[in-house]
Formats: structure tokens, C-alpha cells, sequence
């Protein structure tokens, strides 16, 4: 009869030791539970987030694209415009005897030199040094 009710306190520990693991355990499977589902709305508001960069980025790449399109207008046109100019001063003949003039004047040429090179008078002359001189 002692070997029983040994056997039987021995049985009623175990039983015992097992319920408190079973409740443990599901206290902590509650606990990590309660983790997962924070951790799923951290990932959801993440995932929106990420999208609403994506979209920026992407209003971003286009209003880029556009914006390197009208440079390119604009170059264009511009280099159109310096042509215009160009052609211009080459056909009249005053501007060109100017446009000599005030490259003279960037290498260092006098006025003297102005006016005799360029037949430009005294006061144009020296006005030409005092505007584009170094």
C-alpha cells in the first residue's frame, strides 16, 4: 500500500508540473501572439509608407523627365538665337569692326591700336578699353 500512494504522489506531482507547464506555455504563446500582430500592423504601415515614397519618387522621375525636355528646348532654342546674333553682327559691318574691337581689347591692345585697326575715334575707343579692359 505504500508503494501505491508513493506511485500516487509521485502521479499527482507530474499531473500537477504538467498544468503548470501547460499554462506556461500558453501564457507565453499569448504573449508572442500579442508580438506577431504588432509586428504585422509595424509591416502593414511599413508596406504603405513604402508605396506612398514609390509614388513620390515616381511624380519626382517625371517632373524630371519634363523638366529635361524644356532645357532641351530651351538649349535649342537658344543656340538658335546665338545664330541669329551671330549672323547678324557678321552682316553688318559696324558690329563686326566692334566685335574686333572688343577682342583686341581681351588681348590686351591699346587704344591706338583700336584706332588704327579699327578705325574707331579716340572716346570709342578708350570707352571700349574702360567697358571690356582687364
Amino acid at each position: 500500500m505504500l508503494i501505491e500512494e508513493i506511485l500516487l504522489a509521485a502521479a499527482l506531482v507530474f499531473v500537477i508540473a504538467c498544468l503548470a507547464l501547460v499554462f506556461y506555455l500558453l501564457k507565453q504563446t499569448s504573449k508572442l501572439r500579442v508580438k506577431v500582430e504588432a509586428l504585422t500592423l509595424l509591416v502593414k504601415d511599413s508596406d504603405k509608407q513604402r508605396e506612398a515614397v514609390k509614388r513620390e519618387l515616381q511624380e519626382l522621375r517625371s517632373g524630371t523627365i519634363g523638366v529635361g525636355r524644356r532645357m532641351l528646348e530651351l538649349e535649342k532654342k537658344l543656340a538658335q538665337q546665338d545664330a541669329k546674333l551671330e549672323e547678324g553682327s557678321q552682316q553688318d559691318p559696324q558690329a563686326r569692326l566692334y566685335s574686333r574691337a572688343m577682342k583686341m581689347v581681351a588681348l590686351g591692345a591699346g587704344v591706338e591700336e583700336l584706332i588704327e585697326e579699327c578705325e574707331l575715334p579716340k572716346a570709342e575707343a578708350e570707352l571700349l578699353i574702360r567697358l571690356h579692359g582687364k
